[in-house]
């Protein structure tokens, strides 16, 4: 199963990259949030050893670029 979490995630980045590409910046934060759930569970799939203050400060980062991205998606629906 986290094999194929792994993958999925790796797809979202990548397309979310790609749309941000096309005209929509913002999803470069959903791509990124996707890219450090990708780390983090190969991480796991690795069993590397990787210190809780590293992860806690990619997940901050993450769940902040991922507000970003739906303030943004929020705010195209709006016309804004």
């Amino acid at each position: 199963m986290l094999v194929i979490s792994i993958v999925l995630e790796a797809a979202v980045a990548i397309v979310a990259a790609l749309a941000a590409r096309a005209g929509r910046p913002y999803l470069y934060g959903l791509s990124f949030t996707f890219a450090v759930y990708v780390l983090y569970d190969f991480a796991r799939f690795m069993q590397w050893s990787v210190e809780g203050a590293l992860l806690s400060a990619l997940f901050l980062l993450a769940s902040v670029s991922a507000l970003v991205a739906v303030v943004g998606l929020w705010g195209e629906s709006h016309g804004k």
